[in-house]
């Protein structure tokens, strides 16, 4: 993956900018970070997972897990979990790109998760539980694309990746009891057997990326 990211990165534009399309369809998420920073919205199965995963990186500011990408207002855990409002688990990111790029957050989501299943992390099944990237704006979009059609291109998982980039909606925050869920609860089974294993990983292939 890292020499994929290498590669990737090459392939970029280095420093530039692009407006944001059909700025209507996000207005509900914040754009206007303080001192820089910037935000990634990504749903790669469950969020306890992907948030565990993603507080172990420096430059990461805040981790927050919620639902996006479907059609109720203020959607519960238990209306997620019926598979009829649309949602994905997610989760918003804020980072500092000065520190760690969107194109290494890319990295380490699709390391860290399988993209080659529909609708499908293991033994968590349905559609909240699917692969896919919430793009902010055009150069997002740009780039979360052209990282997976090198993934496809290099046959990196033996699969072709159905991960889908999409335009960011709506961001709900979910309930207290789910914030930092991990790290309040390594004792649990499913932390232990599912996303411990994820957290190692990143320690051991993302050493350079790690906080202190």
């Amino acid at each position: 993956m890292k020499t994929l990211l290498v590669s990737f990165l090459s392939l970029l534009t280095l420093g530039c900018q692009s407006k944001n399309k059909e700025l209507e369809k996000i207005e509900p998420i914040n754009m206007n970070l303080e001192n820089g920073k910037e935000i990634a919205i990504f749903a790669g199965g469950c969020f306890w997972c992907t948030e565990a995963v993603f507080l172990e990186l420096d430059g990461v500011e805040t981790v927050k897990p919620g639902y996006i990408g479907g059609k109720t207002t203020n959607p519960t855990y238990e209306d997620i979990c019926s598979g009829t409002t649309g949602h994905a688990e997610a989760i918003k990111i804020i980072f500092d790109p000065s520190k760690i790029s969107y194109g290494e957050l890319l990295e380490v989501f699709f390391a860290t998760h399988d993209p080659t299943t529909i609708n499908r992390q293991g033994a968590d099944v349905g559609s909240q539980y699917r692969s896919e990237v919430f793009c902010i704006n055009d150069e997002q979009e740009k780039t979360a694309k052209e990282y997976i059609d090198l993934l496809n291109a290099e046959n990196t998982f033996g699969k072709k990746v159905v991960t889908k980039v999409s335009y960011a909606t709506t961001f709900y925050v979910a309930e207290d009891y789910h914030q930092n869920y991990y790290n309040q609860n390594k004792d649990k089974s499913y932390c232990a057997y599912v996303i411990t294993p994820k957290i190692d990983k990143v320690r051991k292939e993302f050493k350079d990326k790690l906080k202190n």
